[in-house]
């Protein structure tokens, strides 16, 4: 049996890269980047992800990359792909480590990790990588495995040696204190808020949902969002600030439910708060039981208003 290889990315790699997404989930992955040879050329011209391959003789079997925009201080895991032929021996795992020890000699103060929930492994992966998990995004990208039902996504981060990223500190509300304090513990907290950085408001569509970006639920807004059209799946990015017990009331007051937090991109290291209407009843079994409690909240939610 010919031995496994783990080694950086070569630019003649792109086709076999791209055929190794096809292989493994045929014209169903979310980054439409891994189907054009020539965009995974370009964006490692650009030094905007820098991957890793696992290669058996001659055919790579295995790829994982590290997003990370030029002089950004996070960076995001992403792109893992092992071929059918070669699981089992933990590539993903392998590629994942190397990768995260790529990011701190790139000057990278975390990690973040999307990781997908029709399956243990992934999950499993996060957490023997040394990630924590923070948010759900529900019902977040269409199926890479081509079910007709999105797919849901477990956010965690992991903080290189070395730096942190606090929580504003506050009194938690007794609705999700436990799963904050949590988070406290593993990330610490800080007194002085952090800069918000660009629009006030956002509001964007991809694919079946619309996601807002909020710097501060101003007045008047909360009745916009509520007039929104009911049949929109909304997933709302609140900056996270002391003013969270009262943006949680008032956002569960027209429907929305709280799913955790997510880090902001870039340098300053803030956290945004998840919220989200509109997602559809389904059951999930998530490795995390944090992670497990937050879907299960949000399936009450949606009983509760059904009925």
């Amino acid at each position: 049996m010919e031995q496994l290889i783990l080694r950086n990315y070569r630019e003649t790699d792109a086709t076999a890269v791209s055929q190794l997404f096809r292989q493994v989930y045929g014209d169903h992955y979310v980054q439409p980047h891994v189907y054009l040879p020539h965009l995974i050329s370009q964006n490692h011209a650009d030094k905007r992800w820098h991957s890793l391959v696992a290669v058996v003789g001659q055919q790579i079997r295995g790829h994982a990359t590290l997003f990370r925009d030029t002089n950004s201080q996070t960076a995001e895991l992403a792109l893992s792909a092992v071929h059918p032929d070669t699981r089992g021996q933990n590539i993903a795992t392998r590629l994942g480590q190397q990768l995260l020890a790529h990011a701190q000699a790139l000057g990278c103060h975390d990690v973040s990790i999307k990781q997908v929930t029709h399956h243990p492994y992934t999950q499993r992966m996060a957490t023997n990588l040394g990630f924590h998990n923070t948010g759900l995004l529900p019902d977040y990208v269409p199926s890479p495995f081509g079910c007709p039902a999105p797919e849901s996504i477990v956010l965690g981060c992991r903080v290189i040696d070395g730096y942190q990223r606090p929580l504003p500190r506050q009194t938690w509300p007794a609705s999700c204190r436990a799963f904050m304090q949590h988070l406290c513990r593993v990330f610490g907290t800080q007194a002085q808020m952090t800069q918000w950085r660009g629009p006030a408001i956002q509001l964007e569509q991809h694919a079946n949902r619309h996601d807002m970006r909020i710097k501060e639920l101003a007045p008047g807004l909360i009745k916009q969002i509520q007039q929104l059209p009911q049949h929109w799946l909304i997933s709302i990015r609140l900056g996270l600030s002391q003013h969270f017990a009262r943006d949680l009331d008032r956002l569960a007051a027209i429907g929305f439910v709280f799913t955790g937090l997510a880090p902001v991109d870039g340098r300053d290291g803030n956290w945004i708060a998840l919220f989200h209407r509109g997602v559809r009843q389904r059951a999930l079994e998530l490795h995390c039981p944090r992670m497990q409690h937050l879907h299960d909240e949000v399936q009450r939610k949606i009983e509760v208003c059904s009925t």
